[in-house]
């Protein structure tokens, strides 16, 4: 017998999502930051085994959108309940729970599993993760409620077996060494934003999108050419910063977890070009591949 799924992860933003999976998945499939909207795409994460097959998918925070990226990033949440045979509904010990109250609604008229994993539990007391238990059990009586922590990895485990348990039987979707649906080229531009996001504050990071002109492998050096679009002039002069000190220390950073992730020496090129109000120009969307 072969159990294989679509397992969605869904959530609002900084309560662990990117987290968990790359846990679940055992690699570092999606870039995790401290600031809401990290992830923007919809991103497969796959976990093969003799007789089963996960496809995670992680999905961005939910929020209340503003521009037509953000719309574009909900319509990633939502086609996530069309295709899920199990869904992981993360929440933390930290965040209101009562945000967003219409997925939860949505969740729980589902009809395929949902499992409520309360994340975060070291940073709080035994008290008031048995009070949020309560309150999940609550508003998704159908669900199963998992106190872990992705972190620190505990309960990471158990829920893993607890997920192929629920899975239904079916053939594998993707070859068994795949790890993601993502190229390369995706998760160097990621590795990139990633560290545009963890160098620079305020609106900045959330005005680029980076793409990749050009990755040419060769046998013992991979060869890359990025560009970070910005929205305006005056957002280029902070991302290159004095004498190009600014790029270069993210450039810097991006290039050592390239090599992390590939095991092999990065030649990276960075330059900046201004694309204006590219969060709300469709064919700008269209050429980042949120269309």
């Amino acid at each position: 017998m072969h159990k294989s799924g679509f397992v969605n992860i869904i959530g609002n933003p900084n309560v662990g999502k990117s987290t968990l999976m790359n846990e679940l998945v055992g690699e570092r499939i999606s870039i995790i930051t401290a600031k809401s909207q990290t992830t923007r795409h919809r991103i497969l994460g796959i976990v093969s085994g003799e007789d089963f097959q996960i496809v995670y998918s992680d999905t961005p925070g939910i929020i209340k959108p503003n521009y037509k990226l953000q719309e574009k990033m909900m319509e990633f949440v939502g086609n996530s309940f069309e295709d899920a045979d199990l869904f992981l509904y993360v929440t933390d010990v930290i965040e209101s729970p009562d945000k967003n109250q219409e997925y939860i609604e949505k969740l729980s008229q589902v009809s395929v599993p949902v499992m409520c994993l309360i994340n975060k539990i070291d940073l709080s007391e035994q008290d008031k993760i048995e009070e949020l238990q309560k309150y999940w059990k609550g508003k998704l009586p159908k669900a199963e409620i998992i106190a872990i922590s992705a972190l620190q990895k505990f309960n990471v485990d158990g829920l893993l077996h607890r997920i192929i348990d629920l899975l239904p039987e079916g053939p594998a979707w993707y070859p068994k060494e795949q790890l993601t649906d993502k190229t390369e080229r995706f998760i160097v531009s990621e590795i990139l934003r990633e560290k545009i996001l963890l160098n620079y504050k305020k609106e900045i990071p959330y005005a680029c999108e980076v793409t990749i002109e050009e990755f040419k492998e060769e046998t013992r050096i991979i060869r890359i050419k990025s560009v970070i679009n910005v929205e305006r002039q005056s957002q280029k002069g902070i991302i290159i910063g004095h004498k190009g000190s600014s790029l270069k220390k993210t450039a810097s950073e991006a290039r050592i977890d390239m090599e992390k992730f590939f095991g092999k020496k990065i030649f990276l090129e960075v330059f900046v070009k201004v694309k204006k109000d590219w969060r709300n120009n469709e064919n700008n969307l269209k050429d980042f591949g949120y269309l």
